[in-house]
């Protein structure tokens, strides 16, 4: 036992971050007014999407199509534009090579706001100070905002990319409409297999991992998938002053307990072991020592994670949330059928069968009928050994200087799934700085920007295109 623990000291000593060269970082200059302008009069057009498209607001969408040519005119002077159905934009900046091609990824749909609970209305595009307050400024008008205003500074210095460049833009995302998938289906159909896609996910974040107080800069090199799953109790009803020994809400109930108290096991995906490698060396010794020695402590790491929930636990697990309950319509009476609905974010080796199986062995009652409703498998993991991920890490060094970078397992899901059928090169980024507050702002009340994280985004993209 000695022994173990002197091997475990030593491991953890030695478990410290390489040395990082010195380098010397060039400034970007661009129109910060001007890229703050331009997101304004995209965030004031209220492209709210819905599952049910009839509630849509489909003259907003066309507006904002038209308003994009109208704010960069040389991206729609000198780059191809195709309309993709339902809502894709698809445009090519047609560089040296089409070799070695990239695709730029935003959405410019947002969720539904309720004015009633902003502080200022969500579609006012008023700036207070140096921050921009509207539905989408984060999510993800920012993002598109930054790839445009990049090339349109890039277009009217003369460059010409080495690779051909695709922005990808779609209208539906917020709904997982078919946009996108259509998009990557009509690259598919022409051959076209990015060397590098770049999409919203991770971000700029600090206070996120146990023991690391840098800033730390996490990409998403693979997503979660997710599935709805319906439990469901039949019974005759009746009168509830005579109830049965057992109700279908009863029944419903012991099985959400069962379903809550039998996590799924813990999976260390390699992901998330790259991710614990790079940030456990950032960390105090005790992480240290445990992220050091994960075949000794892998028990301890995951009682915690069990233990605290959120973001943790869901790193190192198929989750499992209780979200929609229905019974009956009175209270002095019995439901001839309660149902509720799980939502599953699926871990990497899981797939929505397995959850299904599983959610059957848990609850153990054949009284319970539990029924898959829809959903999407995990994404296809992205490499880390190739240079398409270094030159993220790269410009992401160069625009926050003082961030770790990590590969990091997105816990939501996004289009750029999509591109998985044609590209192991995906990653998912969102190039701004954001505090815990900031986070909880996107699909949230009083969702807005600093202008800091407007220029990020810029820079980001200013950066980045001149290397593909």
């Amino acid at each position: 036992m000695f022994t173990v623990l002197l091997i475990a000291l030593l491991r953890a000593l030695k478990f410290k971050p390489q040395r990082e060269p010195d380098k010397t970082v060039l400034p970007v200059d661009f129109d910060r007014q001007g890229a703050v302008n331009t997101l304004r009069e995209m965030v004031v057009i209220p492209t709210v999407s819905y599952s049910d498209t009839t509630k849509e607001d489909s003259a907003a969408f066309e507006r904002f199509v038209e308003k994009l040519a109208e704010l960069f005119p040389l991206v729609h002077e000198k780059l191809s534009r195709e309309r993709v159905e339902p809502k894709g934009l698809l445009y090519r900046w047609q560089g040296k090579s089409s070799a070695e091609p990239t695709v730029l990824m935003a959405h410019y749909d947002v969720v539904p706001a309720d004015e009633k609970m902003w502080t200022k209305p969500p579609f006012s595009g008023i700036i207070e100070g140096e921050t921009l307050w509207g539905r989408g400024t984060l999510d993800t008008k920012g993002t598109l905002n930054g790839i445009l205003q990049a090339a349109e500074q890039l277009l009217k210095a003369g460059f010409v990319p080495e690779n051909d460049i695709y922005f990808s833009f779609a209208g539906d995302e917020e709904t997982q409409g078919e946009s996108t998938p259509n998009i990557v289906s009509l690259l598919e159909s022409r051959g076209i297999r990015p060397a590098l896609v770049v999409d919203e996910g991770g971000a700029v974040v600090e206070n996120v991992f146990p023991g690391v107080r840098k800033r730390i800069a996490v990409v998403g090199t693979a997503e979660k998938g997710v599935t709805n799953i319906r439990l469901r109790v039949r019974s005759n009803g009746g009168h509830s002053s005579t109830p049965p020994k057992h109700t279908p809400i009863g029944i419903l109930g012991k099985a959400a307990a069962a379903i809550e108290d039998n996590p799924f096991p813990m999976v260390m995906t390699d992901t998330v072991k790259a991710m614990f490698d790079k940030l456990g060396r950032h960390s105090n010794f005790l992480y240290r020592l445990i992220f050091a020695n994960l075949c000794l402590f892998k028990g301890v790491l995951d009682g915690i994670a069990k233990a605290s929930g959120g973001e943790m636990n869901a790193l190192l697990r198929t989750t499992t949330a209780l979200t929609t309950a229905k019974g009956s319509d009175a209270y002095n009476v019995i439901p001839t059928e309660a149902e509720m609905t799980v939502n599953s974010r699926i871990i990497s080796g899981e797939t929505r069968e397995s959850v299904v199986n599983r959610l059957k062995k848990v609850v153990a009652n054949d009284e319970v009928e539990i029924e898959y409703l829809d959903g999407s498998e995990p994404s296809v993991v992205s490499r880390t050994d190739v240079p398409e991920y270094d030159k993220v890490a790269a410009v992401i060094g160069e625009v926050f200087p003082d961030a770790i970078v990590t590969p990091y397992l997105m816990i939501a899901c996004s289009d750029s799934r999509h591109y998985g059928r044609i590209s192991d090169r995906v990653y998912r980024f969102s190039a701004m700085a954001m505090s815990n507050e900031e986070r909880k702002l996107i699909h949230g009340n009083d969702e807005r920007i600093t202008f800091r994280g407007i220029y990020e985004a810029v820079e980001f993209y200013l950066r980045l295109i001149k290397r593909c």
